[in-house]
C-alpha cells in the first residue's frame, strides 16, 4: 500500500501544494496514491497525538508513506530518528518528495541513518565538553561539586529525553536500540526507565 501523507499548520493552500508534488512524485514513480492521510496540526504535537501516529500503527512491511518532507514526520530530529528507526525494523519504506530521501532496509538508508547518528553523537560531545568546562570553572571558584551520599542524581545524560523514551518504548523498541538511537549504553537507559518510572501501558 502507498499512502500519501500531508501536514500543515493552518494554510489549506499548502495542503493542496503538498498534495500536488506527492502526486507529481508518484507519478514518475509510476505509483498510485492507495489512501491518502491529512492533518491541519501543529508539528509541535506529539506524533501518538496525530494521525500519523494511528496510520504508523497499522502499516505493514511492504507499504510505502510519501510526504514532501521529512519535517512533515516528525517535531524534533529525536523523533524522526526514532519514527524511521520503527519503519526500517518493520519493513516500512518513507519517500520524501523534495529532498529525495528514500529510507527503507537497505545501505543507503542506514548510511542516512548513520549521518543522523553522527550528527546527534557530535552534538552531544560538544553538550559534554561544555559540561566539563562549567565544571571545572565551579571548582576554580571554590563550589562543591557532586551530590550527597546516597542521594539520585537529579539530572543525567538522559534528562529531558523521557517523551522520546516513552515512545519508543510505546512502539516496543528494546532496550538496547533505544541505548544506539540515543547513543548510551543499554544499562544507562535501564537505569533511567526504572529510577525515573518509565514504562509503558
Amino acid at each position: 500500500m502507498t499512502i500519501g501523507y500531508i501536514r500543515v499548520s493552518t494554510d489549506r493552500q499548502a495542503a493542496e501544494n503538498q498534495r500536488f508534488e506527492i502526486l507529481k512524485f508518484a507519478d514518475e514513480k509510476k505509483w498510485a496514491i492507495d489512501e491518502w492521510v491529512e492533518e491541519s496540526v501543529s508539528g509541535t504535537k506529539n506524533v501518538k497525538e496525530r494521525k500519523l501516529g494511528s496510520l504508523l500503527q497499522k502499516m505493514e512491511a511492504g507499504d510505502i508513506l510519501v510526504a514532501t518532507e521529512l519535517s512533515r514526520i516528525g517535531r524534533s530530529f529525536m523523533e524522526i530518528m526514532s519514527i524511521l528507526h520503527d519503519c526500517m525494523e518493520r519493513g516500512i519504506r518513507i519517500f520524501t518528495t523534495k529532498e529525495k530521501y528514500e529510507l527503507g532496509n537497505d545501505i543507503n538508508s542506514k548510511v542516512l541513518a548513520f549521518a543522523f547518528s553522527l550528527s546527534a553523537e557530535i552534538e552531544r560531545n560538544l553538550i559534554s565538553q561544555r559540561t566539563v568546562e562549567a565544571l571545572a570553572r565551579k571548582k576554580k571558584e571554590g563550589k562543591k561539586l557532586g551530590r550527597p551520599k546516597g542521594s539520585l542524581a537529579k539530572v543525567t545524560i538522559l534528562t529531558g529525553r523521557e517523551n522520546e523514551i516513552k515512545l519508543l518504548l510505546e512502539k516496543r523498541v528494546s532496550v538496547s536500540a533505544i541505548g544506539r538511537i540515543l547513543g548510551v549504553n543499554r544499562l544507562t537507559v535501564r537505569h533511567f526507565i526504572k529510577t525515573r518510572k518509565l514504562c509503558c501501558d
